[in-house]
């Protein structure tokens, strides 16, 4: 037996995973295919979003909450700066679909909000240009966090406890045997009591069938403006913030290098609707319609950057059907514990995920009220 316990892919959530079982076992070992924070990987892209605010099921925010003070010990371990508090806004019609869903939500998280009318969202941030229904969500605990910091640090702090990280070492595959799980890299062999895959994009490929089945990889389109003034989209003056309308939406982040401004379309004209399925070979170009939708947006919502992509990117993850994560054992008798499929939504919990996957994994705790992540939920059809 090489190790208790092995983790494939050091990614945004491989990374917290790793760091997390250092804490509980001084016989971890980490897998990259290439090295952490690699800007090929989901991580690419140096912020998101963290918010309290959430529109989704609220079983997620028990996750959020633990990853918001997991975040602060990252930080407080490592001596890195990794979530920049910004407050968060969510804007969109008064009384529309989508500020009803976050007010309900909120309502039964108890997450901390305040609704700004649009004249109070004038006053406070004329950076944006707004429509005459408008009004917005306040998120005052919001931030945006550096992300290849964040897992650079997550690596750096399990190596130091103790951790063993094999950079460059693609795993091809990986095979339940009576002693544990056999991890292959080319003509290399290693043997786990129990092995995480938290390769995102990647993990179709370690994967059985029945979840390859409700799994696709997809492409991730992010775009940056410059601003006119910095000053004004400054983390100080700007916070992160989310906008939906039924025509169109777009979410983004402060100008964290006092320049550039990130402003990327969210749905399916942000390509996430496509399937990519090598994750080696997404199209890091945007198309000609891209272009021109994000580029209509911004001029709309932000009068103050110039309506000219300044930078873009695109990155693969890994979505499942229902958009929901796979975290869990693969099946009650498995030795193979999934953490994938974050559907392009894992960082801002990434930290909490993490800490769930780890202590799973070591027979430390078992997390009540997820069955809705559980890998078992997609049976054989």
């Amino acid at each position: 037996m090489d190790a208790q316990l092995a983790v494939i892919g050091l990614g945004s959530i491989g990374s917290m995973a790793l760091w997390q079982a250092s804490r509980l076992s001084d016989s971890v070992v980490g897998f990259e295919a290439a090295t952490p924070a690699h800007g090929r990987s989901a991580v690419g892209g140096d912020t998101r979003l963290f918010r309290m605010i959430y529109l989704g099921r609220p079983e997620y925010y028990p996750i959020i909450e633990r990853s918001r003070g997991l975040w602060a010990e990252l930080e407080a371990e490592t001596g890195q700066d990794i979530l920049t508090p910004t407050g968060g806004l969510s804007i969109g019609t008064a009384n529309g679909s989508y500020i009803n869903s976050l007010l309900d939500a909120t309502r039964i998280t108890g997450a901390e909000y305040h609704v700004l009318s649009r004249e109070e969202m004038a006053e406070r941030y004329p950076q944006h240009n707004l429509r005459p229904d408008d009004c917005a969500v306040y998120d005052p605990r919001a931030g945006v966090l550096r992300t290849d910091r964040a897992v650079s640090a997550a690596v750096a702090a399990a190596q130091a406890n103790g951790a063993t990280v094999l950079q460059n070492t693609p795993v091809d595959g990986i095979t339940e045997t009576d002693r544990g799980v056999v991890v292959t890299s080319g003509d290399r062999t290693w043997t786990f009591e129990k092995v995480i895959v938290a390769s995102g994009g990647w993990s179709r490929r370690l994967m059985p069938d029945r979840l390859k089945a409700v799994t696709e990889t997809h492409r991730i389109v992010l775009t940056w403006f410059i601003a006119q003034d910095g000053t004004r989209f400054s983390p100080e003056n700007f916070p992160a913030f989310s906008r939906w309308y039924e025509d169109r939406s777009m979410y983004g982040a402060p100008a964290v290098d006092g320049v550039t401004v990130k402003a990327s379309v969210d749905g399916p004209l942000a390509g996430r609707a496509r399937a990519t399925p090598d994750p080696d070979a997404v199209p890091r170009e945007l198309t000609r319609e891209e272009v021109e939708k994000v580029t209509e947006i911004v001029t709309e919502f932000f009068p103050g950057l110039i309506p000219t992509i300044a930078r873009s990117d695109a990155f693969p993850d890994l979505f499942t059907e229902d958009r929901h994560p796979l975290l869990g054992w693969l099946d009650e008798n498995s030795r193979v514990y999934c953490a994938t499929g974050f559907s392009g939504k894992g960082f801002k919990m990434a930290t909490g995920y993490g800490h769930i996957a780890a202590h799973e994994a070591l027979g430390k705790q078992i997390i009540e009220g997820l069955d809705f992540v559980r890998p078992g939920r997609f049976r054989i059809r």
